[in-house]
C-alpha cells in the first residue's frame, strides 16, 4: 500500500468516482465493482441539479466523491 493510500477509510469507483466505505464490494451509484485506493480531494454534492460544482465534475448524484482518480 502507497503512502497516499496509508489510513485512507474509503475508496473510490473508478466509474463514477464515488466516495465509498473500504468494506463496499458494489458501488451504490453506478454498480460498478471496480475501485482504487489512489484518489485525492473530496467533494460533497447535495443538489447537483443546482450545483456548479457538480457541473464541472459531471456528477449528477447527491453523495461524496473525488475530485482525482490517481
Amino acid at each position: 500500500m502507497s503512502s497516499k493510500s496509508r489510513g485512507k477509510p474509503f475508496k473510490a469507483c473508478r466509474s463514477c468516482r464515488a466516495l465509498v466505505d473500504k468494506e463496499v464490494e458494489v458501488c451504490p451509484v453506478c454498480g460498478s465493482r471496480d475501485f482504487t485506493d489512489e484518489w485525492s480531494g473530496v467533494v460533497v454534492i447535495l443538489n447537483p441539479e443546482e450545483s456548479e460544482i457538480a457541473k464541472l465534475l459531471n456528477l449528477k448524484n447527491k453523495g461524496r466523491f473525488v475530485v482525482k482518480i490517481e
